[in-house]
């Protein structure tokens, strides 16, 4: 027997037994039949190519942006120090790729890497900037027609009818 003494209480004696069973409050696991076991894995394995995948989208955000703070800090003028010892820009870009999981047509998964295309926006800044050069110049070109059309139109008029004054 043990003797357990508390401080403020009577001592309190314990029975404790080797031979005694124990209870266990842990319960077994069920066995998963098999298949169910395949289908959760593959679950498990489609949440972990959807993971790497949102987490390549978040990275090639956050390059898009440092790439935008340092555009934003190259057209500063507060930074002429910064510039002369960096060289023209602050910022260098190389080729940028992230990892990136592709599923195959036969359902198999490919790790592979994806390029980051860091001069898109201003490819499509520059499409957009011709393309609105191109329909302005048709605009004009159309309305300075229509003003000739109607400006002619009124010339002639006018000559008709100082050819008409003059013949009477």
């Amino acid at each position: 027997m043990k003797q357990i003494q508390d401080s403020y209480k009577k001592p309190i004696l314990l029975k404790v037994s080797l031979l005694q069973p124990t209870s266990v409050t842990t319960a077994i696991v069920p066995l998963q039949p098999q298949q169910e076991k395949i289908i959760s894995e593959w679950e498990r394995l489609i949440t972990q190519v959807e993971r790497i995948n949102q987490m390549a989208g978040e990275l090639e955000a956050a390059i898009l942006e440092l790439k935008a703070i340092a555009n934003t800090l190259n057209s500063q003028k507060r930074y002429p120090l910064l510039k002369k010892e960096l060289g023209k820009n602050i910022c260098q870009y190389f080729v940028v790729s992230v990892p990136w999981v592709r599923q195959q047509p036969d359902e198999s998964f490919i790790l592979t890497m994806r390029k980051v295309d860091l001069f898109r926006a201003e490819r499509e800044a520059a499409l957009l900037a011709q393309q609105l050069r191109q329909q302005t110049k048709k605009r004009l070109a159309s309305q300075g027609h229509r003003k000739n059309k109607s400006g002619a139109e009124t010339e002639t008029r006018r000559l008709f009818k100082k050819a008409s004054v003059n013949k009477s």
